[in-house]
């Protein structure tokens, strides 16, 4: 099998590369790094798969490219990252890398014999919603221009499904979190603070709660998406669980062994209150049970950080 991986040098993308790899699939990864987070951070997200035969690397801007490889996957990973960096000027580049991106990859592809087409969506999507688990029928009023960009290439996936046949799944993805996790998400930076004896920021009230995905759970949905018959759908990509900040960060001060420096700060525009998957659908569809829960995930975190 032939895979392609887009933001293959991205936290999700590298974890993604790895396990494809290991399954025997040569992968093609396409990364134009975006100055969201430093390019030395993403280089080293790839670099235990750059000397492997089955592995190419092509740095390329997405949209600029004319064609793609010729594959049986493709895992659509790339995106301009961060809900609280999508407001003002900055919303021209996610309209960029997420809308227009994702439409030129399924316009390529449409008349491809592709098996299956995997876009990273988001939880994003939905908004502020008050009545929880979220189903994925659940109305989708994004709080953020993020949340927007990420709708609207979802939509394009389906559209792409409906009138040319295009094999997409939509995986809407529910703060995943692990080992290379962005510098600016929350657990990355809980954690560091943690260990490094600085100030943990809670925002607001800290009582706001996520629904927590461990990488390797993100990544097996990917695999099980890509292996199925499913095509046309969208999926809850979630943890099975969800945990206030507060709570959050006991888990995390617990796990480091020591106690750490707390600072509030007030409350982020595009930042939803709570979040919970409901993953039922992806259970009956494609097999997905997360395996990692908060407790587990957050000592394997801080244990990688100290390896």
């Amino acid at each position: 099998m032939k895979s392609l991986i887009t933001g293959c040098a991205g936290f999700i993308g590298s974890h993604l590369a790895e396990k494809l790899l290991r399954e025997g699939h040569e992968v093609i990864g396409i990364d134009c790094f975006t100055d969201y987070y430093p390019r030395t951070i993403k280089e080293n997200n790839i670099k235990n798969v750059l000397g492997n035969k089955k592995f190419t690397f092509i740095e390329e801007d997405l949209v600029d490219m004319l064609e793609f490889p010729k594959v049986d996957y493709v895992f659509h990973q790339a995106a301009q990252a961060g809900v609280r960096a999508s407001w003002g000027k900055d919303f021209e580049i996610y309209t960029r890398n997420n809308i227009l991106a994702t439409q030129k990859l399924l316009e390529y592809y449409k008349d491809r014999n592709l098996r299956k087409f995997v876009y990273a969506s988001s939880s994003s999507i939905y908004g502020n919603v008050t009545e929880l688990p979220i189903r994925e029928e659940t109305p989708k009023n994004p709080f953020s221009p993020y949340g927007v960009t990420k709708l609207a290439a979802e939509n394009l996936c389906n559209l792409y499904y409906m009138n040319y046949g295009t094999p997409t799944v939509s995986l809407r993805y529910f703060t995943v979190y692990g080992p290379r996790q962005r510098p600016d998400m929350a657990i990355n930076k809980f954690v560091k603070a943690a260990l490094n004896g600085g100030v943990i920021e809670e925002y607001g009230d800290a009582k706001q709660t996520r629904d927590f995905t461990y990488i390797s759970d993100a990544v097996q949905a990917n695999l099980q998406a890509a292996l199925s018959n499913v095509k046309g759908e969208s999926f809850n990509i979630g943890g099975g669980s969800r945990i206030s900040v507060i709570e959050l960060v006991k888990l995390i001060k617990d796990a480091v062994g020591k106690e750490v420096q707390i600072k509030h700060i007030e409350a982020q525009k595009g930042d939803v209150r709570d979040t919970y998957a409901d993953t039922t659908k992806a259970r009956k569809l494609i097999g997905y049970v997360p395996e990692i829960g908060i407790k587990d995930g957050v000592k394997k975190y801080v244990d990688s950080f100290k390896t």
